[in-house]
C-alpha cells in the first residue's frame, strides 16, 4: 500500500449489452461483484480512504457495496465518457496531489500485482503517465499503442482513424492508468469533446501530456485475460471459469487436495487448510473458512460456513451458515443451516436436518431426524 496514489474506479455505466435490470459491475463473477474485485486490487496498492468509486445507473445500489467493501464514491450524473468521470470527482481528488490511477470497474482478471507493476514503472521511468497494454490477436475497435523507438508511447491512435500500418498494430490500450496528479490536474480541462460520441476520454489526456513533451510509458501484460473487461454474459460466464480456475490453482499450490478441479466451484473469499482434499463437484461459498485434513464430500455445499480441523462431510450434503468443531462428520445427504454448531467430534448422518440447534460435544444423531432451535 502507498500513501501517496489515489484510485479512481469507473463503474458508472450502465452495461446495456448485458441485458439485464441490474449494474452490470454489480453482476458476480468468481464469488465476487465485478466491482468488489476491482475494489480488492485496488486495495492493495492505496489506502481505502484514497479510493473513489464512479457510480451512475442505479447509483444508490452500487454506492452500497462499494461502501460496505469500505471505500467511497461520487456520482457521475451524466456518463460522458472516462475523462468526465474522473472530472467528477475533482472536488474531492485535486487536494489529495501525489499520483493518480484510474482503472476499471468492470475487469474483475486484473491482479494487484499489476497494479503495483504499472505504478513501479511509472516511479522509476519518471513518467508523467503510465499505461497497461497487451497483445490481441484480434485488437479490432481498441486503440494501438504507437510506441517511440526508445519503448516510450508515442500516441493511441483510435481505430476509426488508424492506418492500415496502425492498423496492424496487435498491442491496444487497456485503459488503467497512472498520472503524476499535479499534472493531470493542471491539463484535464484541456480535454475536449472532438470525437462522434462528443465524450471525454481519458486517452486525449495522454496526447496531451505527449504534447507538452512529458514522458509516457506503457507496461504491456503477457496475459490479456487479466484485461477482459466484462460486456455481456457470455463475456461474464468465461471470467467466472478464469478466476475459480485461478483459485483453484492458488489453493492447490498452498497445500490444498482439488480433485477434478475442473469440477469444483470455490468462491474468492474461501479460506482451506494444507491437507484438505476436496471432492468432485463441491461447492464451497461466500466467506466459508476450512481448516486443515478435512475432506469435503462429491456434490457437497458449504455456503458462508467455519469448519475446524478434521472434520469430513460426506457426499450430498449441505452446511450454510453454520460452525462445525474439530472432528465432526456430517453426512451424507444431511443439511446445517441457519447458526447450527456442531461441537467437537459430533456426528450427524444420513437424512438428519439441523437448524439453530447447537449440538454438544461427541453428540450423534446418525438418520431421519430433525432439530430445530434446539
Amino acid at each position: 500500500m502507498f500513501d501517496d496514489v489515489a484510485i479512481v474506479i469507473l463503474a458508472a455505466g450502465q452495461g446495456t449489452r448485458m441485458k439485464s435490470r441490474m449494474a452490470k459491475v454489480l453482476h458476480r463473477a468468481g464469488g465476487r461483484t465485478l466491482i468488489e474485485h476491482a475494489i480488492t486490487a485496488a486495495r492493495a496498492v492505496a489506502a481505502p480512504e484514497r479510493i473513489f468509486v464512479v457510480v451512475g445507473h442505479q447509483a444508490e445500489a452500487v454506492a452500497a457495496t462499494v461502501h460496505a467493501a469500505g471505500v467511497q464514491s461520487f456520482p457521475q450524473p451524466t456518463q460522458s465518457g472516462t475523462g468526465h468521470a474522473v472530472m467528477c470527482g475533482e472536488s474531492h481528488l485535486r487536494q489529495l496531489g501525489g499520483v493518480l490511477m484510474v482503472i476499471n470497474g468492470d475487469c474483475p482478471m486484473i491482479r494487484a500485482q499489476s497494479l503495483e507493476s504499472l505504478l513501479k514503472l511509472y516511479r522509476d521511468t519518471g513518467s508523467s503517465a503510465a499505461l497497461i497494454t497487451t497483445d490481441l490477436n484480434d485488437p479490432t475497435g481498441y486503440g494501438r499503442i504507437v510506441r517511440k523507438q526508445g519503448g516510450d508511447v508515442q500516441a493511441i491512435v483510435e481505430h476509426r482513424v488508424a492506418t492500415p500500418e496502425q492498423l496492424a498494430i496487435r498491442e491496444m490500450n487497456a485503459g488503467f492508468y497512472c498520472f503524476d496528479a499535479e499534472a493531470f490536474w493542471k491539463n484535464v480541462h484541456r480535454i475536449g469533446t472532438d470525437n462522434p460520441a462528443r465524450e471525454y476520454y481519458l486517452t486525449d489526456m495522454i496526447a496531451i501530456l505527449i504534447g507538452e513533451g512529458l514522458r509516457v510509458t506503457a507496461l504491456k501484460i503477457e496475459d490479456s485475460n487479466e484485461l477482459l473487461g466484462i460486456n455481456n454474459r457470455v463475456e461474464l460466464s468465461e471470467a467466472d471459469r478464469l478466476l475459480r480456475e485461478r483459485t483453484a490453482r492458488e489453493l492447490m499450490l498452498s497445500g490444498v487436495t482439488i480433485e477434478r478441479p475442473e469440477t469444483v466451484t470455490i468462491d474468492a473469499g474461501v479460506s482451506i487448510g494444507i491437507d484438505t482434499v476436496i471432492e468432485p463437484f463441491a461447492r464451497i461459498t461466500g466467506l466459508s473458512v476450512i481448516g486443515e485434513n478435512c475432506r469435503i464430500g462429491a456434490s457437497s455445499i458449504i455456503e458462508n460456513s467455519h469448519l475446524g480441523d478434521n472434520v469430513e462431510v460426506f457426499p450430498f450434503s449441505m452446511v450454510s451458515a453454520s460452525r462445525l468443531d474439530n472432528r465432526a462428520r456430517v453426512g451424507p445427504f444431511t443439511r446445517l443451516r441457519m447458526g447450527a454448531h456442531l461441537a467437537e467430534a459430533a456426528q450427524v448422518g444420513n437424512f438428519v436436518e439441523l437448524k439453530k440447534t447447537n449440538f454438544g460435544a461427541g453428540s450423534k444423531s446418525m438418520h431421519l431426524a430433525y432439530l430445530g432451535d434446539a
